[in-house]
């Protein structure tokens, strides 16, 4: 499976720490050593999941060695809704005019991307799809309470737009060696560690220090699952990229690892918790970086809970 261009979008607005002194009482010094967040990305009053999405799509195209028209896969992979009905699959199919695409939404938190991503492996194994456009667009703004003081600070709004392909479309493409997923819900706080339920308070996050602990542990886990089954060791990998939830979870990793932190590339200091878009996103925003053969591998822990990671080369 083979990458064949990549979108992103995010929002110009940023939300500094300071904001938040006179709504949940917290001082953006200690912001920032609890979260590494600096600032957070939203969206204006005309942006929503579906508008974020149209741009990344936009923003993919001039590198799309094949016409959108020749996609017959669009997955939409994200927990932030605008429409459950109308999805952002079912309405870029519509903006970009694909037909005869098959379109579908999947859900898994903030491993949704991942899940969506293996969708696609599995559409491109059975033979039912050749070339797919994977998008996840989350706006977290949407329904976060900035009054909240245990997680109303730490969400940002971004999408990305991945075009993939069951074959080799140019010297461009960037590899997928391999895709892990698995859901954990059994563990720990499990379904209750991170709520999103737009009647009662948005997203919240009532076991924070449950997500935490968990989510150092089985991003570990799924990278090792998911080098494993690519015949790879972390001394192999370039870089990598997490979750963008906490730096604090970040680091820790990196010491777990026996990895040096420049080894890992961020973006949750300037735009907080993109949910599932922020490790696609982090690749997205250092693509152009990469050199050829370089290996990133993207770990990922998503409230419910689940683990998942893929590896890529360039």
């Amino acid at each position: 499976m083979y990458i064949n261009a990549i979108g992103h979008y995010i929002p110009s607005n940023r939300i500094s720490n300071e904001y938040f002194k006179e709504l949940n009482g917290l001082d953006a010094d200690w912001i920032v050593q609890r979260t590494g967040i600096e600032s957070r990305s939203r969206c204006s009053e005309d942006e929503n999941v579906d508008t974020m999405a149209y741009e990344a799509v936009e923003n993919a195209l001039p590198r799309l060695p094949y016409s959108i028209k020749d996609v017959d896969l669009i997955v939409a992979a994200h927990y932030c809704a605008f429409d459950t009905v109308g999805t952002v699959a079912h309405r870029v199919q519509r903006k970009f005019g694909i037909e005869g695409a098959k379109a579908v939404y999947a859900s898994s938190a903030c491993s949704s991307f991942v899940n969506g991503l293996e969708i696609v492996e599995g559409y491109f194994a059975m033979g039912k799809a050749k070339r797919a456009l994977l998008i996840c667009s989350e706006h977290n703004s949407y329904y976060s309470n900035d009054h909240d003081p245990k997680a109303g600070h730490l969400w940002g709004d971004a999408a990305v737009a991945y075009f993939l392909s069951a074959d080799k479309e140019s010297d461009d493409d960037i590899e997928v060696l391999s895709v892990y997923t698995e859901g954990v819900g059994h563990i720990g706080a499990g379904p209750d560690g991170v709520l999103l339920r737009p009647k009662e308070g948005g997203i919240s996050m009532p076991n924070g220090r449950d997500v935490f602990m968990y989510a150092v542990k089985y991003m570990q886990y799924a990278l090792e699952k998911n080098l494993e089954d690519a015949n790879l060791k972390k001394e192999d990998i370039s870089y990598f990229i997490t979750h963008q939830a906490n730096m604090r979870i970040v680091k820790q990793l990196a010491r777990m690892m026996d990895m040096p932190m420049e080894r890992f590339l961020n973006n949750i200091q300037e735009l907080g918790n993109t949910g599932s878009a922020s490790a696609p996103l982090v690749l997205a925003q250092h693509q152009d970086e990469l050199k050829k053969g370089d290996m990133v591998s993207l770990m990922v822990f998503g409230g419910g809970y689940s683990c998942a990671a893929f590896t890529i080369r360039k």
